[in-house]
């Protein structure tokens, strides 16, 4: 099938759910500019979902998690999670969206990480017991054996939210599993993309990063994007000028509240936490927590719960 062609299906498509090229193109120029690349790499992008060069091949585990992340990439827009699923990525194992179940399960995942070893991504949504193995066990095999079997094996491994990238609330005090991120439970290296549940925003930023240029985006000591971790939720925040002004909520349901003030004084941790919610918002670009009159919880920090707590308090 010639590109243009390829191209024209693709736009099709787009139009019998309601979306206009020019809309498609928008949310392009969105994700560019998330990605932290110039304008000129718009119609670079359009074209990886429009006509994609490479199905990589993606192993999506889950260990000790509320799959939350995946809610969140089952809602994502441009791409929705068929065109994400079939026509960008090629899913060979997902235990919530494949059809699969028990040892053809297990024979698939198995079949996925021989026939593409070296190539395939691994996506990793949980952390993972290392005291009491028992605590998460699959198909027979426990969280630490799965993992220590898939993830070397891997390309890249992405850990998709706060419990795979640092332990999340699984490994809250006083952690009787010894729950960990999957880096500290394997000794390896990741890409983590914390965040309770992370924006499917970042996810396919970076995975377009990765088609567009052959590598994973730059990171910070976290191994956090920089792209979507680089700045705090403190530089970003359309509340920022009522913080200068000192004009802050100091309790629920008040006049500054409806006002829209700064939420520092009931519990915000956006200072001291690193994400582009105040930009990319959730649920197509809906809301985020603070637009909705939320304090910032810090939930894409290491040891959040343990650390940011309590949360409607002043830090």
């Amino acid at each position: 099938m010639e590109p243009m062609e390829k191209n024209r299906d693709f736009y099709e498509k787009l139009e019998k759910k309601g979306v206009s090229r020019r809309d498609f193109m928008k949310y392009c120029s969105f994700l560019t500019a998330t990605m932290g690349l110039s304008a000129s790499y718009v119609p670079k992008v359009a074209e990886v979902f429009a006509a994609p060069k490479q199905r990589p091949p993606v192993v999506w585990l889950h260990f000790g998690e509320c799959t939350g992340c995946t809610e969140g990439v089952l809602r994502s827009m441009y791409p929705w999670i068929d065109e994400l699923v079939l026509d960008i990525l090629d899913i060979t194992y997902h235990e919530t969206i494949m059809a699969a179940a028990g040892h053809q399960a297990e024979e698939n995942l198995h079949n996925a990480v021989k026939n593409h070893a070296g190539k395939f991504i691994c996506v990793v949504e949980g952390s993972i017991p290392t005291k009491y193995e028992q605590y998460g066990m699959i198909g027979g095999r426990s969280f630490l054996e799965i993992a220590r079997d898939v993830c070397p094996r891997a390309a890249a491994t992405i850990c998709i939210g706060t419990c795979s990238a640092f332990g999340g609330i699984p490994a809250a005090s006083p952690n009787p599993g010894g729950y960990k991120g999957i880096g500290d439970a394997l000794g390896i290296k990741t890409l983590n993309l914390p965040g309770c549940p992370t924006n499917p925003v970042n996810l396919v930023g970076t995975v377009v990063n990765y088609l567009l240029m052959g590598k994973l985006p730059a990171l910070d000591n976290l191994g956090r994007p920089l792209f979507a971790y680089g700045k705090t939720i403190h530089d970003q925040c359309p509340r920022r000028s009522h913080f200068e002004n000192e004009e802050f909520v100091e309790e629920f349901g008040s006049e500054e509240a409806k006002l829209g003030y700064c939420l520092y004084k009931v519990g915000c941790k956006g200072p001291e936490t690193y994400n582009n919610c105040a930009v990319a918002k959730f649920h197509g670009g809906t809301s985020w927590p603070i637009q909705a009159g939320h304090p910032c919880m810090g939930c894409s920090e290491p040891n959040f719960w343990d650390t940011m707590t309590p949360f409607y308090e002043e830090m």
